[in-house]
């Protein structure tokens, strides 16, 4: 029987991992993907959220009727907005006006207060993460229950989250007996909690970057150089700036993935094994498969399926978007 849990907040984390078929075999190692999907928040983001919102509550920053802000992607803000509902807190959410209409729908169900922004670098004022900044400073005065700016791409509390309880899931669930981690950035606390968490456990296990094309991180942990080449339509991964979270992140290994290898991967796991996920899980399990050939046959090697992929069918899922991005897209969809 499957235990019960008391709110929203405590339903986050504890998701299984999931034996992925045909890429161990093509590998002859055992690569795992956390099932964060199953969050009831629908991705990994939950964790960073409700870790924020606790973090948030213990230094007196804001209280019942106060207002969380955050510059998103788009999941980070579908958990802040959960977490905060469960707890009696509002939410303000800016996000790219580009990211998926999904994910943006979902956030006005969950009655966040979104404001759409051009798809501009940080340099720009207008860029969504300026914008929070901005709008945090502005109401800070104003509101008299508190307001908690998230700001996840530089708040200790991110990585945090996986620190405590991502990384020893992983450990558990593998019974120590893994040899490589490997995922791409976003904000960095993943791949700095979780590659912390396993290395203080045993520090030979291997660290690995999957990062998509239009990103800096691979010459930035391959060179110390924030350069990028190219783009990539896969949201919320892929980073262009330094952000703290990133660099307290452990890299031993860089795999560089194109959004064709991402988007085979994810059309071959939805049609073979059942798995609809989302284009960052594309870039991770192709990061994967590398890092396992790297590693030779033999090897566990643990990824994550970072959200489900209905919050993308109307563009890594849609013929006519991908036919428009010269990218490949599902046979049996037409």
């Amino acid at each position: 029987m499957t235990s019960s849990v008391q709110n929203f907040t405590d339903a986050v984390g504890n998701t299984p991992l999931i034996r992925l078929r045909k890429a161990s075999e093509l590998t002859g190692c055992e690569i795992y993907g956390k099932a964060e999907f199953l969050n009831p928040g629908g991705s990994i983001k939950d964790r960073a959220a409700k870790q924020i919102i606790l973090e948030g509550e213990k230094n007196n920053e804001i209280e019942k009727g106060g207002l969380i802000i955050e510059g998103t992607g788009g999941n980070t803000g579908i958990g802040l907005a959960l977490v905060a509902n469960s707890r009696g807190y509002r939410t303000l959410i800016t996000i790219p006006i580009n990211q998926s209409d999904e994910k943006k729908d979902m956030l006005r169900l969950c009655g966040a207060h979104l404001i759409e922004t051009p798809p501009v670098p940080y340099s720009d004022p207008e860029n969504y993460v300026r914008t929070a900044e901005r709008l945090a400073k502005e109401l800070k005065s104003s509101e008299e229950h508190g307001l908690l700016y998230s700001n996840q791409w530089d708040n200790p509390a991110n990585p945090a989250a996986h620190l405590h309880t991502t990384g020893p899931e992983i450990w558990g669930q593998t019974k120590g007996k893994i040899d490589a981690f490997v995922c791409a950035i976003g904000t960095g606390g993943t791949i700095g909690g979780v590659g912390t968490s396993l290395r203080e456990r045993n520090p030979a296990i291997r660290i690995g970057l999957a990062d998509p094309e239009g990103s800096a991180m691979a010459s930035y942990f391959e060179e110390g150089q924030l350069k990028s080449t190219g783009s990539s339509i896969m949201e919320g991964i892929g980073q262009g700036r330094l952000i703290d979270n990133v660099k307290s992140a452990q890299v031993n290994d860089v795999y560089r993935i194109s959004d064709t290898e991402a988007l085979l991967v994810l059309f071959d796991l939805l049609k073979e094994e059942g798995l609809c996920l989302g284009g960052s899980s594309g870039i991770n399990i192709a990061g994967a498969i590398k890092m396992a050939q790297d590693l030779g046959p033999g090897h566990t090697v643990v990824t994550v399926l970072c959200d489900h992929g209905q919050r993308y069918q109307s563009k890594i899922y849609s013929p006519t978007f991908l036919y428009k991005e010269g990218l490949p897209s599902p046979p049996w969809l037409g």
